[in-house]
């Protein structure tokens, strides 16, 4: 059984928010951080790691990364801060 990662990147001022999938999670931060992929995260400069949440197969992550794409800024900014109140990058001690 693999584990699949619903995430929520911002800018580093925290002003936009880009929510996404992947099955490798510190891989896939270490590509947005390196902007090696060309998209919004690159244009804007999204990649600092302020929430995710690991499902258990592929289909229930998409379902889920759908689910947070579709809610208004405000309750994601909820879902954000029950988990990481201050907006800190999770992501900062991980060896990339």
């Amino acid at each position: 059984m693999n584990d699949y990662f619903v995430y929520i990147l911002t800018s580093q001022n925290n002003k936009v928010m880009y929510v996404g999938v992947t099955n490798d999670l510190q891989r896939r931060i270490h590509e947005h951080r390196s902007h090696s992929i060309p998209g919004f995260t690159q244009k804007y400069s999204i990649d600092k790691l302020v929430y995710f949440e690991s499902c258990v197969d592929v289909n229930s992550a998409i379902a889920r990364e759908k689910q947070l794409k579709g809610w208004r800024r405000e309750k994601k900014n909820t879902l954000v801060e029950g988990a990481n109140p201050d907006w800190k990058d999770l992501a900062d001690d991980w060896l990339l």
